[in-house]
């Protein structure tokens, strides 16, 4: 071939490899606000377009094993995008764990939830909002929570369950519980709770929530899905991941 031809097929291959793209993303409810600030300097550095679904971790699993056309998903657990990729639904190797969730017990209303989560003892509430520990693994963590502290059956007729964490935020915030267990992510901004009161529940109260991505079957070929998991281990992505009250 002669190098003309050469450079022009080399031309045609840098061309096409880079395209954009759109990637469908599945996303923990609770990750919602961190992940729209992520997916907008994504999009304008690499000039991809993300086309992100939020909601239950246990609803997404469902979906994906029904074949729902995701082709990452940003999972509130560990546990389920190993259990895919154990199943065939994921890409080995892409597994990782993006943040480290932190539970908080919010209330809206000033000075009605203490710093040691007393208030859960004396009980003068109505409702209490978890999100479905079946579906939520921060509803898992908040379960496990309830029954390290001895309080799930003095409690559980007050329980008001979210189908995911972002149900039960809304529960709170708009006071039709005047208080329940969030994402610390939900209501964290320049370093504090931003609103209300909140008892930021001890890590030795629940099991770590360890937040896994993991590229789906459906995007294996999709070089945005790549690219967006590199994006995720850079400095930019980590800084707003903190700024939300992450570990990572």
């Amino acid at each position: 071939m002669k190098p003309v031809a050469l450079l022009m097929c080399a031309g045609l291959f840098l061309s096409g490899s880079l395209q954009a793209a759109e990637l469908s993303v599945a996303v923990a409810a609770n990750f919602t606000a961190p992940m729209q600030k992520i997916a907008k300097a994504f999009e304008k550095e690499a000039g991809h377009t993300l086309a992100l679904s939020f909601g239950s971790t246990g609803k997404f699993y469902a979906q994906i094993k029904n074949g729902a056309p995701f082709e990452v998903l940003f999972a509130a657990d560990d546990e389920t995008p190993a259990r895919l990729e154990r199943e065939g639904h994921g890409v080995g190797g892409t597994r990782f764990t993006y943040a480290v969730g932190k539970l908080v017990l919010w209330s809206k209303q000033p000075g009605l939830v203490d710093d040691k989560g007393d208030v859960l003892r004396r009980g003068s509430f109505e409702r209490i909002a978890l999100a479905d520990p079946k579906l939520a693994p921060y509803g898992a963590a908040a379960m496990d929570t309830l029954n390290k502290l001895g309080l799930t059956e003095t409690l559980r007729s007050k329980f008001v369950q979210g189908e995911n964490i972002g149900q039960t935020y809304q529960f709170v915030a708009t006071q039709n519980a005047p208080l329940g267990f969030v994402a610390l992510s939900q209501v964290f901004a320049d370093g504090r709770v931003t609103e209300g009161s909140a008892w930021m529940v001890p890590e030795t109260l629940h099991d770590p929530i360890r937040q896994d991505a993991l590229i789906l079957a459906k995007g294996k070929d999709n070089p945005a899905a790549l690219e967006l998991m590199r994006y995720l281990k850079g400095e930019s992505a980590k800084n707003i991941i903190r700024a939300y009250g992450y570990g990572l």
